[in-house]
């Protein structure tokens, strides 16, 4: 006896377990904050733009205050002295959280080589992408993010441990 197939369930129906969907809707829809402190900020502007469209990606909602996003931007230089205020942004996420450190001064310090200067922002918060450029290109910051996206959506939770330990 054949069984009978409803045809409506057949093509709208699926199933999945609720933590690869979870992983799923949070790499698909994150809300960056923008930490520009210098050219790398200008040039992430452009990344918004209408050219390259970030919102293809579900990282458009650009939020301003850490409270409301999970993923934390360092776009440029980072000083001693600005050094707490990044960290107490980082603190003030909400779980889980991701940080990508843009450009050539974010991710070491840059062509700066002075006591002000934090040589890397990983000396400070946990770093889940660099992006390499002075300042990166538009196309450079549109790849990280589909990289962030792939390691939540593969592996989410031995992704946060790892990054834990590695302190």
């Amino acid at each position: 006896m054949k069984q009978e197939v409803n045809p409506i369930l057949d093509n709208f129906l699926f199933t999945t377990r609720l933590k690869d969907l979870l992983a799923w809707s949070r790499a698909n829809s994150m809300w960056p904050y923008i930490f520009g402190t210098a050219c790398c900020g200008i040039e992430y502007m452009s990344v918004l733009g209408p050219k390259h469209d970030i919102s293809r990606f579900g990282a458009e909602v650009v939020r301003f205050s850490p409270r409301q996003s999970d993923l934390l931007i360092i776009a440029g230089t980072i000083t001693e002295k600005m050094a707490p205020v990044v960290k107490k942004v980082y603190e003030q996420m909400t779980e889980p959280k991701w940080v990508i450190a843009m450009g050539a001064c974010a991710a070491s310090g840059g062509f700066y080589r002075a006591y002000h200067v934090v040589q890397g922002v990983d000396n400070i918060i946990p770093v889940d992408e660099y992006i390499p450029g002075c300042p990166p290109v538009p196309e450079a910051c549109i790849a990280a993010l589909l990289r962030l996206q792939d390691k939540i959506t593969q592996e989410p939770k031995k992704h946060r441990e790892a990054l834990a330990n590695s302190k």
